[in-house]
């Protein structure tokens, strides 16, 4: 699948190194990022939406759309972040979690 990360880093005249400092990973990472080696991880998408100011969708290549409907607030970003270090059966007890959460606001 190609992306669209060296794309973007140009457009924003960012070196490698000065991307991989903002993502926390190594040069070497976003070169193969780049190349489509590797898939950056989640948390690193998030980073590069963050950057560019587009989705995640169009970061990857997904979509030819590349503005976001609305920017994530510093809380759903530290959700989304924290949601993704988490195992399946975690993940899946947060999932429950935010839906009571959800049901008993509703039922308000």
């Amino acid at each position: 699948m190609e992306n669209r990360i060296r794309q973007l880093r140009k457009k924003y005249h960012m070196s490698q190194i000065h991307l991989s400092i903002e993502l926390e990973v190594s040069q070497e990472t976003v070169s193969a990022y780049e190349s489509g080696k590797h898939f950056p991880s989640f948390q690193s998408l998030v980073k590069l939406s963050e950057i560019f100011g587009c989705s995640i969708d169009y970061i990857m290549g997904l979509s030819d759309e590349s503005s976001l409907s609305r920017r994530l607030s510093d809380d759903e970003s530290r959700l989304l972040t924290s949601f993704s270090g988490l195992n399946e059966k975690s993940r899946a007890m947060a999932l429950s979690y935010i839906q009571a959460l959800t049901d008993m606001q509703n039922n308000k």
